[in-house]
């Protein structure tokens, strides 16, 4: 089953209309997938509003907290408007038709699946919210809120709603030959580097509170994103069956890799090991994975997480970045990227390739890929940023900053809405 999966993903194409349907839903494959979008709901509420608190300073945990939970409202409501038939329905090679704004003409099964549509709607729901809640971390304790929910659904609309289009929904990137099981390119490296564009308009924060004031919240919300995120991997196998053990598997192997060498990593290069530690090395691994997890075999799952590790330990802080989002997401997203042709070959007990598909030329779609959607990600959220920008200026005042976002007057406590 699992050298099938490829093509599966590939035959991701139009919703048929409900009349045209012969085949039935398989009320396990809907379980499944049900089960797969309320974990990844989970990783982003509450898993990253409780580790982005923990990572800013106690003036600040509640607004971050605030935003987390703005965001996911925000592009739950514009993924139902227009982001779904954007980045899933019929259209170009570019982009996704209108066919299913406001959710209308969904079929009562997604075309080559076992599963109504609306459950592949909510689970894609999921993953996009997932990844613009990974943002606000990366901001975290100099954005506004008001600049945050203007700037979400732009950003869902430009940049990852194309993107996902182009890799999974079989566009342009699709048909170059770029591969991505679950998220490797279109979640993880899409908002770290997005991340990364932000950051740098933004600027540093006036005082880093890192490494956090509450690590417990830290440790809390880095669990559920273990489990959580369990969700991605296991939903893409599109069903209840071997292929989602299998990824399951190798996303817990990679995350537990990744873990112990950052920890290690940590001891080598002069500073203590500390849980939070732990927790970010097994994040990166995790981000590793996501692009090859059902295509991979254990040992291969256990060397992207090591290697992931070591390449987002090494990136880790050289931005102002609180919540890591660039160096565990972006770095290791991409690392997993680049290192899915190799892992999948038979000889390293992946499932291998189509007789017409070699591993050099997989690995120019891989590259070539990951060149074109991080760069997207940073243009385009660069141009959302600085629309919004023109309306609601991004970072808040010298002297909220210095007094946090959790403001306390009189007695009353509230968040700058502005």
């Amino acid at each position: 089953m699992r050298a099938a999966i490829l093509p599966l993903l590939a035959a991701l194409a139009a919703p048929q209309p409900a009349m045209a349907q012969v085949a039935v839903a398989d009320s396990g494959d809907t379980g499944w997938m049900t089960v797969c979008a309320l974990l990844v709901l989970l990783a982003a509420l509450p898993g990253l509003m409780l580790r982005h608190a923990g990572q800013t300073n106690v003036r600040n945990a509640l607004s971050v907290m605030t935003q987390g939970a703005g965001v996911a409202a925000v592009i739950s409501l514009v993924w139902a408007i227009a982001g779904y038939s954007l980045a899933f329905a019929p259209g170009s090679a570019w982009l996704g038709g209108g066919g299913n704004l406001l959710l209308a003409n969904l079929g009562e099964l997604r075309d080559g699946l076992t599963v109504p549509e609306s459950a592949f709607v909510l689970f894609q729901m999921a993953l996009a919210l997932f990844a613009a809640c990974l943002l606000v971390g990366a901001l975290g304790e100099r954005a506004r809120l008001g600049w945050f929910l203007a700037f979400a659904p732009l950003w869902l609309l430009l940049v990852y709603a194309p993107i996902a289009h182009a890799v999974w929904s079989g566009g342009w990137l699709a048909a170059m030959g770029v591969m991505d099981f679950a998220g490797g390119l279109v979640i993880q490296t899409t908002a770290g580097f997005s991340a990364l564009a932000l950051i740098l308009i933004a600027g540093r924060r006036r005082e880093p509170s890192d490494p956090g004031h509450a690590p417990v919240l830290t440790l809390v919300g880095g669990g559920l994103l273990w489990v959580g995120l369990s969700g991605i991997v296991g939903g893409w196998a599109l069903g209840a069956t071997d292929d989602a053990a299998t990824a399951i598997l190798n996303h817990h192997f990679a995350a537990c890799a990744a873990a112990l060498i950052w920890a290690l990593l940590d001891r080598v290069l002069g500073a203590r090991t500390t849980a939070t530690g732990v927790l970010s090395g097994a994040l990166a691994g995790i981000a590793a994975i996501s692009a090859s997890a059902a295509l991979v075999g254990t040992g291969g799952a256990m060397l992207i997480g090591v290697i992931a590790a070591l390449i987002c330990r090494i990136g880790a802080g050289r931005v102002d970045d609180g919540a890591s989002t660039f160096a565990i997401h972006g770095l290791g997203g991409a690392t997993g990227v680049l290192l899915l042709p190799i892992f999948a070959l038979p000889l390293m007990g992946g499932v291998g390739f189509d007789p017409a598909i070699t591993m050099s030329s997989a690995l120019v779609a891989q590259a070539i890929g990951l060149i074109i959607v991080a760069l997207w990600a940073m243009v385009g959220s660069a141009i959302a940023a600085l629309i919004v920008s023109v309306v609601i200026p991004m970072r808040i005042g010298a002297q909220p900053e210095a007094d946090g976002l959790d403001m306390i007057q009189h007695g009353q406590q509230g968040w700058d809405f502005r």
